[in-house]
C-alpha cells in the first residue's frame, strides 16, 4: 500500500510539473535527440527505444557527451525544426509539450546529413557502451529569483546545455520558479514537497531552504537576502522582518556556512523572532558576531539568549541593546556573563536596567572571565546598583573597557569607582559621561586616578562638576608619575584659566595627552563702581552722624574749613579705626572704604569753586546735589518701567 501511495504522489507531482510548464510563455529548452547514424559516426551508443527516441532517465551514468550543441535554446532554429515528408529523419523531442504541432519549414542539420535513415530496433535490443561518468552542473548557484538568468544558468556559454543534466532538477527548478512568478494560485500538499525533496540536489547555501520556509510561514521572501546570503557580513538591518520573516531566514542559516557577522538590528523581531534566532544558533557554528538591538525581546527572549551564550563557541560579539530588558531579565543575563567562556564583547545599553539589575550584575561582572568590553550606558542603575557595579569592576582581571554613561551614579557611585580605580590595574576606558558627578564626586574619583597606572582613556562629560572637578582630575594626574592617560574628555564642561594653567603642568609631564572640554568661560563682567560720595552717604546713615558733625572730624582746627591734606588724612584715620574695631569683633562693617583714586574724586566733586579747600557750605551743597540727582534717576527708572495706560 505505501508503495502504491508513493507512486501516486510521484505521478501527481508529474502531472503537475507539465501543467506548470505548459503555462509559461516560453518553453523549456527543447532536447533534441541523435540519430543512430550520428552516434556510430561519434563512436558513440547511446540506449534507444523501439521507435528510436532516446532514454530520458540513466539511473547508473549520466548524459553521454557530445560535441555538438544537442540542447538548443528555447526559439533557436534546431529547437524548431521536425522531419520532412519522405524522409526518416527523428523528430525533435519538447519536454514542453508532445502534442503541439511543429512548423514544417525547416529540418535539422542531421537530417539533410543522414536522409533515409530507419531504425526498428525494440527496447530488448538496446545497446549500450561503457562511457566515463561526467559530473553534473551545480544547480546551487542558480538564483531562482531571477527570470532573466534563469535559462543562461542552465547551459555552458557556447556550447550549450552541460551534458549529464537531469530533467528532472530542470523541472524542479523550474517549478520553484513559477511557483512564485507564474501560478501563484496553485496550492501545494505536503506530499508534493516531499517528493520534490528527494529529486532536488543539496543546497549548503540555504537558498532553498529559505524559498520553502517562507512559504511555510506565508511571507515574501526577501530578495536583498537573497543575494547577500553567501556575504560574510550580512546586514539585515531596518528590513522590518517581525517574527514570520525572522523564522524563514533562521531556517535557512542554520546550514549557512559563508555568514560570520549578522546584523538584525530594528526588525522588531519580539519574542517569536528572538526563539527562532536562538534555535538557529543552536546548529550554526559559523557565525561569531551578532547584533539584536532594537527588536524588543523582552524577558522570555533573555532567557533562551542567556541559554545559547553559554553553550554557544563560536560568538564573540553580541549587542542586546534596546530590547526592553529589566532587573528580571538581569537575572537571566548574570547568568550569561558568569558561565561565557568565549563572548568578548556584550552590548546590554538602552535597556529598563535599574537599581536591583545592578545588584544582580555586579558579581557576575566580578566572576566573568572573558568578556573584554561591556557596555551598560542609557540605564537607571544608581545608588546600591551603581556600587556594586564598581565593586564587580574592582575585582575583574580581564575587562579592559566599559561604558557606564548616562546611568547617574551620583556620589555614592563616584565613592566606590574612585576605590575600584584604586585596585583594578587591567581597565584602559572608562566612560562616566552624564552621571550626576558633582565637583566632590570628580575629586574622589580624582584619588582613584592618582594610583591607576593602566587607565589611558577617561570621559567624564557633561558632568556638573564645573571646572573645580576638571581641576582635581588634573591635580591627581600630577600626583602619579606613572599615569598612563593619553585622553581625558571633559565635554560641555566650562573651564577656566586656572585649569589651563594646570593642564600645562600635565602636558609637561605627559606631552601627548590629548584634553576636551565645553570651552572658557566668559569672562566676568567689571562690577559697577559705586560713587565715593554714595559710601560716604552710607557711611553718614550707619553711624546716624549729623553732616556737621561729619565736618568737624576733618575740621581740626575749627575754620570751617577743610584742605585737601586735611580731608585725606580724615579718611585715613577713619580707615585705622575700622580696622581696629574689625580685629575687636565690637563693630563689623562700619567706616568710609575709599581708595586713593576714589578719594581724589571726591575732593573734586565736592571743591565746586576749585580753592584747594572744602568749606562746610560746599560739603552740603555737594551732599545734597548728589541726594537729588540719584534721585531724579531712580524716577527715571521707574517712570520707563511702568505700563502706559490703555487709550481708547
Amino acid at each position: 500500500m505505501e508503495q502504491e501511495s508513493t507512486e501516486k504522489d510521484i505521478e501527481h507531482t508529474n502531472a503537475v510539473r507539465r501543467r506548470l510548464l505548459e503555462s509559461q510563455e516560453e518553453p523549456i529548452s527543447v532536447i533534441r535527440e541523435e540519430t543512430e547514424e550520428e552516434l556510430k559516426a561519434n563512436d558513440v551508443t547511446r540506449p534507444l527505444t523501439s521507435k528510436g527516441r532516446l532514454q530520458t532517465h540513466f539511473p547508473q551514468q549520466s548524459r553521454p557527451l557530445s560535441s555538438k550543441n544537442k540542447y538548443p535554446r528555447p526559439g533557436s532554429t534546431r529547437s524548431q525544426g521536425s522531419s520532412r515528408p519522405g524522409t526518416g529523419s527523428r523528430k525533435t523531442v519538447s519536454r514542453a509539450s508532445s502534442r503541439k504541432s511543429r512548423p514544417e519549414s525547416r529540418g535539422s542539420r542531421l537530417e539533410k546529413s543522414i536522409p533515409g535513415s530507419d531504425h526498428s530496433e525494440s527496447d530488448e535490443e538496446i545497446q549500450t557502451k561503457p562511457r566515463d561518468r561526467v559530473p553534473e552542473i551545480d544547480f546551487t548557484t542558480v538564483d531562482i529569483s531571477d527570470e532573466k538568468a534563469f535559462d543562461t544558468d542552465l547551459e555552458d556559454k557556447g556550447a550549450g546545455a552541460a551534458p549529464g543534466v537531469s530533467i528532472d532538477l530542470v523541472a524542479d527548478f523550474q517549478y520553484l520558479r513559477t511557483a512564485y512568478a507564474i501560478d501563484t494560485n496553485l496550492k501545494f500538499s505536503d506530499n508534493l514537497f516531499a517528493a520534490l525533496k528527494t529529486t532536488t540536489a543539496y543546497d549548503p547555501t540555504g537558498r532553498t531552504a529559505y524559498i520553502e520556509g517562507c512559504k511555510k510561514v506565508g511571507v515574501v521572501p526577501a530578495s536583498y537576502f537573497l543575494r547577500h546570503m553567501n556575504d560574510p557580513h550580512l546586514s539585515m538591518k531596518h528590513h522590518g522582518l517581525g517574527s514570520q520573516g525572522m523564522r524563514a531566514i533562521a531556517m535557512s542559516l542554520v546550514s549557512n556556512t559563508s555568514v560570520l557577522t549578522l546584523d538584525l538590528s530594528d526588525n522588531w523581531l519580539g519574542q517569536q523572532g528572538g526563539h527562532a534566532v536562538c534555535e538557529m544558533l543552536r546548529d550554526n557554528c559559523f557565525i561569531t558576531h551578532l547584533n539584536l538591538s532594537d527588536n524588543k525581546l523582552g524577558l522570555q527572549s533573555a532567557e533562551s539568549l542567556s541559554q545559547i551564550l553559554q553553550q554557544n563557541s563560536t560568538l564573540t560579539h553580541v549587542t542586546l541593546s534596546g530590547n526592553d530588558f529589566d532587573d528580571k531579565a538581569a537575572v537571566h543575563l548574570s547568568d550569561a556573563i558568569t558561565n561565557t567562556t568565549k563572548l568578548e564583547y556584550l552590548n546590554l545599553s538602552h535597556n529598563l536596567f535599574g537599581e536591583n539589575a545592578g545588584v544582580i550584575l555586579g558579581p557576575a561582572i566580578a566572576d566573568n572571565s572573558s568578556l573584554k568590553e561591556l557596555d551598560l550606558s542609557w540605564n537607571s542603575m544608581r545608588r546600591k546598583g551603581a556600587v556594586a557595579i564598581a565593586q564587580g569592576l574592582k575585582n575583574n582581571v580581564y575587562m579592559k573597557k566599559i561604558n557606564l554613561a548616562w546611568n547617574g551614579f551620583g556620589l555614592e557611585g563616584t565613592i566606590a569607582l574612585g576605590d575600584a580605580l584604586k585596585g583594578n590595574q587591567v581597565l584602559e576606558e572608562l566612560d562616566l559621561t552624564n552621571n550626576r558627578i558633582t565637583s566632590e564626586g570628580a575629586v574622589l574619583i580624582g584619588k582613584g586616578v592618582s594610583l591607576n597606572e593602566t587607565l589611558t582613556v577617561l570621559r567624564m562629560g557633561r558632568n556638573p562638576m564645573q571646572t573645580a572637578g576638571c581641576y582635581g582630575i588634573c591635580a591627581a594626574i600630577l600626583r602619579n608619575p606613572n599615569s598612563a592617560l593619553k585622553e581625558i574628555d571633559f565635554r560641555d564642561i566650562l573651564v577656566n584659566k586656572d585649569f589651563n594653567d594646570i593642564f600645562k603642568q600635565v602636558q609637561e609631564q605627559i606631552p601627548d595627552i590629548k584634553m576636551r572640554h565645553g570651552g572658557m568661560e566668559p569672562p566676568m563682567k567689571p562690577r559697577a563702581r559705586i560713587h565715593p560720595m554714595v559710601k560716604l552717604t552710607n557711611y553718614i546713615e550707619k553711624n546716624n552722624l549729623r553732616l556737621v558733625d561729619f565736618f568737624n572730624k576733618f575740621d581740626k582746627d575749627g575754620s570751617m574749613s577743610v584742605t585737601y591734606a586735611e580731608f585725606q588724612q580724615g579718611i585715613e584715620c577713619a580707615k585705622a579705626a575700622l580696622q581696629k574695631l574689625v580685629k575687636s569683633e565690637t563693630l563689623k562693617d562700619t567706616g568710609i572704604k575709599l581708595s586713593h583714586d576714589e578719594v581724589q574724586i571726591l575732593l573734586k566733586e565736592l571743591d565746586s569753586d576749585g580753592d584747594g579747600e572744602i568749606n562746610f557750605s560746599e560739603m552740603v551743597s555737594g551732599h545734597t546735589g548728589f541726594q537729588e540727582s540719584q534721585q531724579e534717576n531712580i524716577n527715571v527708572i521707574l517712570t520707563a518701567t511702568q505700563a502706559r495706560p490703555v487709550t481708547t
